[in-house]
């Protein structure tokens, strides 16, 4: 399921390590820059754990530009996604999104998903950022997720 259709790309695999594991290492901004496949993610001060809908945690890019990540879907252990934008300022239409499915033993499908549908056309730059995304890039993040919870690296 790596693909990429009309503005939504997306990659899953299996991982070797119960949901709640990875969903910690997710909704942990601090955590983030230690999974982030595209190493763009610096920092983030620690204590913005992702709790709930609407909770918002900023988090700094290694070029320096701190972002304010607007949570839109949440739902413990099992998804979250949040729409990014520069500090202070409204999401400009795109999201990143992560869904975790419990399966036997243990394991977890997940899924990563960027959409960037709801960029305005007029966001040139930003779209053509987005358009560069690719499920290689995503499934790179699940890979270094993977990595960390297999090795018991969720605290």
């Amino acid at each position: 399921m790596n693909q990429t259709i009309d503005g939504i790309v997306t990659a899953s695999r299996e991982i070797a390590a119960p949901a709640e594991a990875l969903f910690a290492l997710i909704a942990d901004p601090a955590q983030q820059p230690r999974w982030d496949g595209n190493d763009n993610l610096a920092e983030a001060a620690p204590g913005q754990r992702v709790r709930a809908l609407g909770d918002v945690f900023v988090m700094t890019n290694r070029n320096g530009g701190v972002r304010d990540n607007h949570i839109v879907a949440f739902t413990e252990g099992r998804e979250i996604a949040w729409r990014t934008a520069p500090h202070g300022e409204q999401p400009p239409g795109h999201q990143w999104g992560w869904l975790l499915e419990p399966l036997a033993d243990g394991r977890t499908r997940v899924t990563h998903t960027y959409d960037f549908t709801a960029l305005p056309a007029e966001q040139e730059k930003r779209l053509a950022k987005a358009r560069a995304m690719t499920p290689e890039k995503l499934l790179a993040s699940i890979d270094r997720l993977a990595a960390l919870a297999e090795e018991g690296g969720d605290s």
